[in-house]
C-alpha cells in the first residue's frame, strides 16, 4: 500500500454512540497532526475510516453497505485507504467478513487501539495484506494527553470512564469496550479547565455507565464528587453526563445534581423493560419497584428533573402480558422521551441463543413497538405542552438541520426548541418564552438580551 503524504485528505464515517462521536474527535486530532486535512466526502478523500458501533445489527448492515460501495472508487483510485475500527472491530465475524467479503479494505483496528493509529498506518503502508490491530480484552492503561479536534465549539464531550462490568445479557459492549477503568480526576478536571479556556459553555462527561465512575480507583471519589468539582471551573456553564445505569444511581449523586446549578437536570435512565421477570433476564440488577422509587426520589429532590429512557421490546421471551407491564410504567413514569428499539441479538451474548427459541414473531414485536410509541409520543406531546408560556434559559447551538432560516436551541433538560433566526446568537445563552409545542421539539422566541457570557482571565488556570 502507498504511503499517504502529509496534505492527504481524510474522511471519517461515524456510527453510534457519544463514545464513538469522542473517538472520531481523537482519531481526528491524530490525523491532522500528522498533516491530513478533513475531505468534504468519502469520494474526495485519500483515507476513509470506518468508526463503528455494535449495538444493533442494523447499524452493521449499513457499514457493510457502505464498505461495498467505495469498492468501486478504489478500484478507480487504488491509492485510496479503507480502514475499519470501533465497536464492529473487536467482533472476529468483522474480520473474516472482510477477508471473505471486502479485500479493498486495508485495516481494522479496535476500540482500545486508537492511540496507536500513526502506527497503525505506517504499518499497513508497508504492506498489501490486510493489518489487523485489536485488542482482545481491555488492559489497565488509559492512555491520556491525546489530541483532538473537536467538532463543536460551543459543547464538548469529556470521557470520564470507559467501558462495562454490567454483562447485560443482550448487550456486546462488555465485550468490544472492556472492563470499567475511570480516568483519573486530576486528568478529567485539567481537561475541562483547558475547554473552558478555549470557549467552550458546555460540557458532557461521557461513559458507558457514568455513575460507576471511580469505584476502580479505590479512592471513594465518585461521579458526585467529580460534579461537585467541574461545579467550581470558571466558563463551563452547564454541565452534563451520558449514560446511567439506574442500578447505581446513588442518593448522593441525586443531590450532587440538586445542589449544583452547573449540572442540567436531566437525567436518562434506561430502564429497558417494565416487568420484573425480564429484566432479570437482562441481567439489569434492579427491579420495576426500583426504578419507581428512583424516579419519585429525583422528583423530590429536582422537581423541574426531565427523565428519559431507553425501551427494548420484544425481548427473547417477552410474553404479551410482560410487555403490558412495560406501558403501565411508561404511563406511570410519564417520560420526556425514550428511545425505543425492537430487539436486536449480538452474537456472543446469551440472549442470542434464546433469541433462536423465541416463539414470537417479529411482525407481533413490531406491533408491540407500534403500540409503545403511540402511547410514548401521546404522553410526550401532553408533557411538551405544559411548557407552553414558561420562560426557560436555552443554549442556541446553530442553524436547524431541517431548516437553516431558524434556530435550533437546547433546553437544560435537553429539550429543542426552534427559534426565528438571528444572526450572532448561535453558542449564547439566552431566555426564550415558549409558544409552542409538539412531539419532538418546541418553537420559542427570545426575550431580553443575549445573557451575559462568563470570560475566565487566562491568569486563573495557569
Amino acid at each position: 500500500m502507498t504511503r499517504l503524504a502529509p496534505g492527504a485528505k481524510y474522511f471519517i464515517y461515524t456510527y453510534g454512540c457519544q463514545m464513538n462521536e469522542r473517538d472520531t474527535e481523537i482519531m481526528a486530532g491524530f490525523l491532522e497532526e500528522m498533516g491530513y486535512e478533513a475531505a468534504e466526502r468519502p469520494e474526495a478523500a485519500d483515507l476513509v475510516l470506518f468508526n463503528t458501533c455494535a449495538i444493533r445489527e442494523t447499524a452493521e448492515q449499513h457499514v457493510f453497505g457502505e464498505i461495498g460501495r467505495l469498492k468501486a472508487v478504489k478500484a478507480e483510485r487504488p491509492e485510496m485507504v479503507i480502514g475499519l475500527c470501533g465497536c464492529m472491530a473487536q467482533e472476529p465475524e468483522t474480520v473474516e467478513w472482510i477477508r471473505r467479503h471486502a479485500p479493498h479494505v486495508n485495516l481494522v483496528f479496535g476500540t482500545h487501539n486508537i492511540h496507536e493509529l500513526p502506527d497503525i498506518l505506517a504499518r499497513a503502508a508497508d504492506t498489501d495484506q490486510l493489518v489487523v490491530d485489536v485488542w482482545k480484552s481491555a488492559g489497565e492503561e488509559v492512555v491520556e494527553n491525546l489530541p483532538s479536534r473537536r467538532l463543536d465549539g460551543v459543547k464538548a464531550w469529556v470521557n470520564i470512564i470507559y467501558g462495562c462490568d454490567k454483562y447485560c445479557t443482550y448487550c456486546i459492549v462488555p465485550y468490544t469496550r472492556g472492563r470499567e477503568r475511570s480516568r483519573r480526576p486530576e486528568d478529567i478536571l485539567r481537561e475541562i479547565r483547558a475547554l473552558a479556556l478555549q470557549g467552550y459553555k458546555e460540557v458532557t462527561l461521557l461513559g458507558q455507565n457514568v455513575n460507576a465512575y471511580g469505584r476502580d480507583l479505590g479512592t471513594g471519589y465518585d461521579l458526585a464528587d467529580l460534579l461537585a468539582d467541574v461545579q467550581k471551573i470558571d466558563g463551563i456553564r452547564w454541565v452534563r453526563y451520558l449514560t446511567s445505569h439506574p442500578w447505581q444511581f446513588t442518593q448522593k449523586l441525586i443531590d450532587a445534581v440538586a445542589a449544583n446549578d452547573k449540572v442540567c437536570e436531566h437525567f436518562h435512565l434506561p430502564v429497558q423493560s417494565g416487568n420484573n421477570r425480564i429484566l432479570r433476564k437482562m441481567n439489569r440488577h434492579y427491579t420495576r419497584e426500583d426504578y419507581l422509587d428512583l424516579v419519585r426520589r429525583i422528583r423530590e429532590a429536582v422537581p423541574e428533573a426531565s427523565i428519559t429512557t431507553d425501551i427494548i421490546v420484544g425481548f427473547p421471551g417477552e410474553t404479551e402480558e410482560e410487555f403490558q407491564d412495560t406501558l403501565r410504567l411508561v404511563e406511570e413514569v410519564g417520560f420526556d422521551n425514550a428511545f425505543t428499539f425492537i430487539y436486536s441479538p449480538r452474537p456472543g451474548t446469551p440472549a442470542a441463543v434464546w433469541n433462536r427459541r423465541d416463539p414470537t414473531s417479529m411482525e407481533e414485536k413490531k406491533e408491540r413497538l407500534l403500540r409503545l410509541n403511540e402511547l410514548q409520543y401521546a404522553l410526550q406531546r401532553k408533557r411538551n405542552e405544559r411548557l407552553v408560556g414558561r420562560r426557560m434559559e436555552v443554549l442556541v447551538e446553530g442553524p436547524s438541520k431541517k431548516n437553516p432560516a431558524r434556530l435550533s436551541a437546547r433546553t437544560r433538560t435537553n429539550r429543542i426548541v426552534l427559534l426565528p433566526h438571528e444572526e450572532g446568537l448561535a453558542g449564547r445563552f439566552c431566555e426564550v418564552e415558549i409558544t409552542r409545542a409538539h412531539t419532538w421539539y418546541l418553537e420559542g422566541r427570545r426575550v431580553g438580551e443575549p445573557l451575559p457570557e462568563r470570560r475566565v482571565p487566562l491568569a486563573v488556570h495557569s
